[in-house]
């Protein structure tokens, strides 16, 4: 199933990134790439936990990141991508919403790979998503703007509630 999300999953990871990008050099770009992965990757197998969940947004296509780009003020010129742009229209809401909620919400992070793992839809746990779980202080600088719980409150309440419904109704906002 994950092969078939990956555009999906590369897309809003960049898209994360380019909104909210690593601070340093590659090294810090890197570090940043991969806590943004991870955390779109739980959030995918969260949105789409079946094999026909993803074959339908394959074929609709997951919406674009136009709203985001609204909301965050992102750049969506194409004047740096050779493609103009194009891999955009890859980028989930739902998706980028929930991720944004891992990054700032640990606790939150902890519950959604634990219900991954539950529903046997991962195969390392949380060794897998060990830069999202527990990030260590170079994760945490070169992502300094990505895990900013003020600058991702408005991407992650877009669609908070059905991520928190998903992992137990009844859970407590993010502050």
């Amino acid at each position: 199933m994950l092969a078939d999300l990956s555009p999906l999953i590369a897309a809003t990871a960049q898209w994360l990134t380019r909104a909210y990008p690593a601070s340093g050099g590659a090294l810090a770009a890197a570090l940043c790439e991969a806590q943004a992965r991870q955390a779109v990757t739980v959030a995918t197998r969260l949105r789409y936990p079946t094999r026909m969940d993803a074959a339908l947004v394959g074929m609709a296509g997951p919406g674009g990141s136009q709203r985001l780009d609204w909301i965050t003020g992102a750049d969506a010129g194409g004047s740096e991508d050779p493609d103009g742009g194009a891999w955009r229209t890859w980028v989930d809401e739902v998706v980028a919403s929930w991720a944004a909620c891992l990054l700032i919400d640990p606790e939150l992070a902890g519950l959604a790979v634990a219900a991954l793992a539950e529903g046997g839809r991962t195969t390392g746990g949380p060794a897998e998503f060990r830069r999202l779980l527990t990030p260590g202080a170079d994760d945490r600088r070169a992502a300094a703007l990505l895990r900013h719980p003020d600058l991702l409150a408005p991407v992650a309440e877009l669609h908070q509630e059905p991520l928190l419904h998903r992992l137990g109704p009844g859970r407590a906002l993010i502050a």
